[in-house]
């Protein structure tokens, strides 16, 4: 990827004002759709690679799979499934066999997030890098924080860590995730200097602040 990504523009000033009100609805009334056969599936066959014998690492929206593979190798001890919906994204470039400590599997998070949470599943680590930060103020639930799934979050446990080039994306993340556990939690500059996607490579060789929020979800 060359260094020319434009930044994030928005027609918003600051966090969402209908956040909090949102959050507390989702949490109110939870996500009920019925899960898809294929997210099933996709589950299934991830479960079956991990088999409970290691800690559990999820790489959510992975894309290429970069950053799966470097966290299997920074965490030989763990299990690492990287999960995006895009088989074209899933299919590029990867060495084959993977690393036996980790899987890529293609489904919709929304699913997936619950059919761990259904299963009992509880992770290590968590990581949401880069999500789409869909900027125009009416685009809100179409955030991660923003989307009725999002209050299930925390139950899966570990240590989530969210990144992203937009300040306003992790500032609304933290807030919302500061509202669910009930301990605040401040968004921070990150300044990599091995990057973990593309993406990441791309917003911080084209000049872009990039930030993260960490959270030890441990209890929540």
């Amino acid at each position: 990827m060359h260094a020319n990504s434009r930044f994030v523009t928005s027609n918003q000033t600051g966090p969402h004002e209908h956040l909090p009100v949102l959050l507390a609805r989702h949490r109110a009334h939870p996500f009920r759709k019925p899960f898809a056969d294929h997210n099933i599936a996709a589950w299934r066959e991830a479960r079956a690679a991990w088999q409970g014998r290691a800690p559990l690492v999820l790489d959510t929206g992975c894309g290429v799979g970069a950053s799966t593979l470097q966290l299997a190798a920074a965490r030989p001890d763990a299990f690492v499934i990287g999960v995006d919906q895009s088989l074209d994204r899933l299919a590029r470039g990867k060495p084959q066999p993977l690393p036996d400590n980790c899987i890529l599997v293609r489904a919709d998070l929304v699913d997936f997030w619950r059919l761990m949470l259904e299963d009992g599943t509880r992770l290590a680590e968590h990581w949401l890098l880069y999500p789409n930060p869909w900027p125009k103020a009416r685009h809100l639930q179409r955030r991660w924080h923003g989307h009725p799934v999002f209050p299930l979050l925390p139950h899966l446990g570990g240590v989530m860590e969210l990144r992203t080039n937009w300040a306003l994306y992790a500032e609304e993340h933290a807030l919302a995730l500061s509202l669910l556990i009930g301990r605040t939690l401040r968004p921070e500059r990150w300044h990599p200097q091995t990057c973990l996607t593309p993406f990441e490579q791309k917003y911080r060789d084209s000049g872009h602040a990039l930030w993260r929020v960490r959270a030890d979800l441990a209890g929540a």
